[in-house]
C-alpha cells in the first residue's frame, strides 16, 4: 500500500514538473514574440530614416560606379597537349639506325615545368620585364606605344584617387628634387632584373595584377584546361597583351623543353661537319692519286690506291652515320616541342567587364540599410542609456 502511494506521488510530481516546463517554454516564446514585435515597431516608426539612408546609399553607389573607369577583359582558352607523344615509325627507324634510344629517354625524363607552374612563370620578374616594351595600340588611337608608357600615361583613375594619392605624389616630387640623377640617365638606363628600381618594380606589379591565369582540371579527364585573361581599360590593348603573353609563354616553355635536345642537335651537326670535311679530304686524295697513277701496274701503287679508297669509304660511312644522327636529333627536337592548343583565341571584347555598377549599387544600399537598422535597434538605445547615466551622475553630484 505504501509503495502504491509513493508511486502515485512520483507520477504526480512528474506531471507537475512537465506542466511547469511547458509554462516556462510558453512564457519564453511569448517574450520572444513581444521582443520581435517591439523591434518591428521600432523599425516601422523609423522607416523614413531607413529609406533616407538607403536613398543616400543608392546615390553613393551611383557616384562610385560612374567614377570607376571601364575595364575590358580579353581571354584565351588553351589546352596543353602532352609533350611525350608517341614517335612515328620513321622517327623510330632513324633513332635505331643512329643508335639513339628515344623511347627510353622519353619515359625516364621528367619535366620540371608543367601546366601548374604557368601562373608562377607569368608572374615571375623576367617574364614581366619582357612585357615592358611590348608595342600596343588603343582602339581610338592607332599610334603604337609601349605597354609601360600606356600604363603610365593613358590609364585613367577614379576621381577620388587625386585626393588619396596626393601624399605619395608630394613625397615622390620631393625625392625627385633631392635625387642627383638626371632625366637622361634614367631614360638611358638598361633594366637589370636583379636590381629593379621602385618605378620598375611598381610597373611589374601593375602588369602582374592585370594578368590572370586559371587552371581547371575537369573530372574524368586528365587534360587541364587553361584560361589566360588580361584586363585593361582599352579593349584592343587587352587583346594585344593577352596574345603577347600567350606567345611568350609558348616561347618560354618551348625553350625549356627543347633546350637539351637542341644541344644534342648542335653537337651532332658539329660532328657531321667534321666527318664531311674528312670525307671530302679523303675523296680528294683518292682522286688525285688515281689520276696521277693511271695506267701504272706497280703493286705498290695499287696497294696505295686501295688504301686511299678504303679510307674514303670509311669516311663516307662515318659521314652517313653522322647525317643519320643529325636527322634523329632534329626529329627529337620536333617531338619534344610542347603544343598549346588554342581553343578560343584572344578577341577584342565588346562589353566592359568592370565596374559592375548594379553590384556596387546593391552593396551600397545594403550597407547603408544595415547601418541604419543597427542604429535604430541597438546604437540609438545604447547612446541614450549612456547619456542618461551621465545626467544621473551630474544630478547626484549637484545634490551632494
Amino acid at each position: 500500500m505504501v509503495e502504491i502511494m509513493n508511486s502515485s506521488c512520483d507520477n504526480y510530481s512528474l506531471k507537475m514538473s512537465n506542466i511547469t516546463n511547458e509554462e516556462s517554454v510558453r512564457q519564453s516564446v511569448q517574450e520572444q514574440e513581444i521582443n520581435l514585435l517591439e523591434l518591428a515597431k521600432k523599425l516601422w516608426n523609423c522607416r523614413k530614416l531607413i529609406l533616407i539612408a538607403c536613398a543616400i546609399g543608392a546615390i553613393v553607389g551611383i557616384v562610385i560606379g560612374s567614377g570607376v573607369p571601364k575595364e575590358y577583359t580579353a581571354s584565351v582558352f588553351i589546352v596543353p597537349e602532352n609533350s611525350r607523344r608517341s614517335s612515328s615509325s620513321g622517327i623510330s627507324e632513324l633513332s635505331d639506325m643512329a643508335g639513339i634510344d628515344m623511347k627510353s629517354s622519353s619515359t625516364t625524363e621528367r619535366d620540371a615545368i608543367f601546366s601548374l607552374l604557368y601562373p608562377d612563370i607569368i608572374k615571375s620578374t623576367p617574364f614581366l620585364v619582357r612585357l615592358f616594351n611590348v608595342e600596343v595600340r588603343e582602339q581610338k588611337d592607332s599610334t603604337a606605344i609601349t605597354l609601360s608608357q600606356y600604363l603610365k600615361e593613358r590609364q585613367k583613375s577614379p576621381w577620388w584617387s587625386v585626393v588619396t594619392s596626393a601624399p605619395s605624389r608630394l613625397m615622390g616630387w620631393g625625392m625627385s628634387l633631392l635625387s642627383e640623377k638626371s632625366q637622361t640617365e634614367k631614360v638611358s638606363r638598361e633594366i637589370d632584373i636583379f636590381r629593379l628600381t621602385r618605378e620598375e618594380a611598381g610597373m611589374a606589379g601593375a602588369i602582374a595584377s592585370r594578368i590572370g591565369i586559371d587552371i581547371n582540371k575537369k573530372s574524368g579527364n586528365r587534360r587541364r584546361t587553361i584560361t589566360l585573361s588580361v584586363t585593361m581599360q582599352d579593349p584592343l590593348v587587352a587583346t594585344i597583351v593577352a596574345d603577347t603573353v600567350l606567345a611568350h609563354l609558348k616561347e618560354y616553355v618551348t625553350a625549356y623543353r627543347t633546350g637539351k635536345a637542341r644541344k644534342i642537335l648542335k653537337y651532332n651537326e658539329e660532328l657531321r661537319k667534321e666527318a664531311q670535311a674528312e670525307y671530302y679530304a679523303a675523296q680528294e686524295k683518292y682522286t688525285r692519286y688515281a689520276d696521277a697513277n693511271r695506267g701504272l701496274a706497280k703493286l705498290a701503287s695499287r696497294a696505295e690506291l686501295a688504301r686511299l679508297q678504303n679510307e674514303m669509304k670509311l669516311a663516307l660511312s662515318t659521314y652517313n652515320r653522322t647525317e643519320l644522327q643529325v636527322q634523329a636529333a632534329q626529329a627529337k627536337v620536333e617531338k619534344v616541342i610542347p603544343v598549346l592548343a588554342v581553343i578560343q583565341p584572344a578577341i577584342v571584347p565588346l562589353a566592359p567587364s568592370k565596374p559592375r555598377k548594379m553590384l556596387i549599387l546593391l552593396e551600397c544600399v545594403l550597407l547603408t540599410g544595415a547601418g541604419s537598422v543597427g542604429w535604430v535597434l541597438f546604437a540609438k538605445d545604447f547612446i541614450r542609456k549612456i547619456r542618461q547615466k551621465r545626467t544621473d551622475c551630474k544630478r547626484e553630484k549637484a545634490s551632494r
